[in-house]
């Protein structure tokens, strides 16, 4: 990973068109060629980003990133503090806690728990950006792949999105669609997967166990 802080100005063109003035903000370069704009706050998301696949022309004075989308990110450089590269090796992934994990396996279990008629190709299918938690099938024989977390907010939607962004460069799988399974969902997690037509499922773990939910219902 490259670690860069600057003094820059950023401009983006591509589904709509924004920019960023001149300030000090650090540029994250990963080793897949991902490239992450940060301002001193915001917690973990970035101000603009590009994903790989891209390109990157460097330039002294000048970045320029596109995409096979036709996007283009530009970054004016004025002043760089720091340029560092770190050897990261290979990451183990993210372990998920008990409840997670036990949702997945039991999600694997019962695909129909999330669509009626899902069948389940794949548990943990492999990725070169990470695993996906279940690729499955749906009645039209068309591919679903799946995220699974105890709390669903917008990270998780982001994480889903760059799944599929992938699987659907892949011509044996495309076209693949998404759904996002959790206990809970935060308002703005759907808001975000509706807009970028993914589905959302709010799962009843008592329930998929097979025992009585807890959840008061009508009858």
């Amino acid at each position: 990973m490259r670690i860069i802080v600057l003094q820059c100005s950023v401009s983006y063109e591509g589904r709509l068109e924004a920019y960023l003035p001149s300030a000090k903000r650090l540029i994250l370069n990963k080793s897949d060629g991902c490239v992450a704009i940060h301002a001193d706050g915001g917690a973990y998301k970035p101000l603009m980003w590009m994903n790989a696949p891209n390109r990157i022309i460097e330039n002294l004075d000048e970045w320029v990133i596109t995409n096979p989308k036709g996007e283009k990110l530009r970054i004016k450089i004025e002043e760089i503090f720091s340029d560092i590269s770190y050897e990261f090796g290979d990451d183990p992934g993210l372990t998920k806690d008990g409840v997670e994990a036990h949702l997945q396996e039991l999600l694997a279990e019962n695909p129909q728990h999330l669509e009626s008629g899902l069948t389940l190709s794949k548990r943990e299918y492999f990725t070169e950006i990470g695993p996906v938690d279940l690729l499955c099938r749906d009645t039209n024989g068309i591919a679903v792949a799946v995220e699974i977390k105890r709390k669903g907010g917008i990270d998780g939607v982001e994480q889903l999105t760059r799944y599929l962004d992938y699987l659907n460069k892949d011509p044996k799988l495309r076209p693949v669609r998404g759904i996002f399974a959790a206990q809970q969902i935060a308002p703005q997690a759907k808001t975000l997967a509706k807009d970028r037509e993914i589905s959302t499922v709010e799962i009843d773990y008592d329930e998929l166990r097979g025992m009585e939910s807890l959840n008061l219902r009508l009858f």
